[in-house]
């Protein structure tokens, strides 16, 4: 949530208020909530807390954040700034053929690496508190995230066997 409440602030001064500087220091808090995050979990499992599913939820969301922070800010950055500023907003191509499998993959291979790193994580910190007896509940959000992943994966593999077709006269995009 602190996420999204720095990434708002930081951009609305840079934009609304016009205060770049105040925008930029908020917007370089964004990834210091990430390691907060991180210290006060390992801090407060390593303290003797039971391990619970927010502490899990932690691992998770880093995972999650590590991969696709740098890219939700700029999307949120290019948002603000075409509403604020009159900025145009950056064109997503059309993809088709072999260009669309590719992105497809590409996007699914993209949550691979936040699956593999929230399941890191989550497996540390079942080593950190003494194996599966109390670490339990922290492997909870394996479930979700796997769920994700296999149904994630329809798309690419839909793509690859009825690959998007261009209309008819639609030039194939340059890359």
């Amino acid at each position: 949530m602190l996420f999204w409440v720095l990434l708002g602030a930081g951009l609305a001064a840079r934009y609304a208020l016009g205060q770049r500087a105040l925008g930029a220091a908020l917007l370089l808090c964004v990834p210091l909530i990430d390691v907060v995050l991180l210290v006060t979990t390992v801090l407060s499992v390593r303290a003797g807390a039971e391990p619970t599913i927010w502490h899990g939820l932690s691992a998770a969301y880093l995972g999650l954040t590590i991969v696709y922070g740098h890219r939700t800010v700029r999307w949120a950055d290019a948002k603000f700034a075409h509403r604020y500023q009159g900025a145009a907003l950056p064109e997503r191509p059309r993809l088709y053929g072999r260009a669309a499998v590719v992105d497809a993959w590409r996007s699914w291979l993209t949550f691979l690496l936040a699956y593999a790193i929230s399941a890191g994580l989550l497996f540390g910190l079942v080593l950190l508190v003494g194996g599966l007896d109390r670490g339990a509940p922290l492997l909870i959000w394996l479930n979700p995230l796997s769920k994700v992943l296999i149904y994630s994966l329809l798309w690419p593999v839909a793509a690859s066997v009825w690959p998007p077709k261009a209309p008819t006269g639609v030039p194939a995009p340059q890359k």
